[in-house]
């Protein structure tokens, strides 16, 4: 079985929608890494615009699963080395999205890019500094009660 991505010589056309997606919104911020026995990844610096920082600078890395874009891609932030006990995981890589909220909230196959992936790992930078700023960390799962009983879904 060939990679999603194709190959060196015959490259998918989700690859060259991956490529096209990430230049027209970021322009040259990221670079596709390809590794000859690891899976593809974008790495690439963003400066954020917080005055509270003493490094601006941020490094991350986009990395894509052997089974995307069935899987989301996954972030990590390089530099400065970062921790968080809320939304991150064990080997760093940033939680930016809860599986359970579905296409519409969440990673959409067909829809989402890397492109999506490297904005929600920059909208997690300013919800990790707001944290350590204020000890709330920002997003509407702080807000929601656990125990507040969903909506009837409505069916179309």
């Amino acid at each position: 079985m060939s990679a999603w991505w194709g190959a060196r010589s015959n490259v998918s056309p989700r690859l060259r929608l991956e490529v096209e997606a990430m230049r027209a919104t970021f322009g040259n911020t990221f670079k596709l890494v390809v590794p000859s026995n690891a899976p593809l990844y974008w790495e690439g610096s963003v400066e954020l615009n917080l005055a509270t920082l003493r490094q601006q600078e941020h490094w991350l890395k986009i990395v894509y699963p052997h089974d995307y874009p069935n899987r989301p891609a996954e972030a990590y932030v390089l530099k400065p080395r970062i921790y968080s006990e809320k939304h991150q995981y064990e080997d760093g890589q940033l939680c930016l999205f809860n599986p359970k909220d579905g296409e519409h909230y969440g990673w959409n196959p067909s829809k989402s890019t890397a492109v999506t992936v490297a904005a929600w790992a920059i909208q997690w930078l300013y919800a990790y500094y707001t944290w350590r700023a204020t000890g709330a960390w920002p997003g509407i799962e702080e807000r929601v009660d656990p125990n507040t009983p969903l909506p009837p879904r409505r069916w179309r």
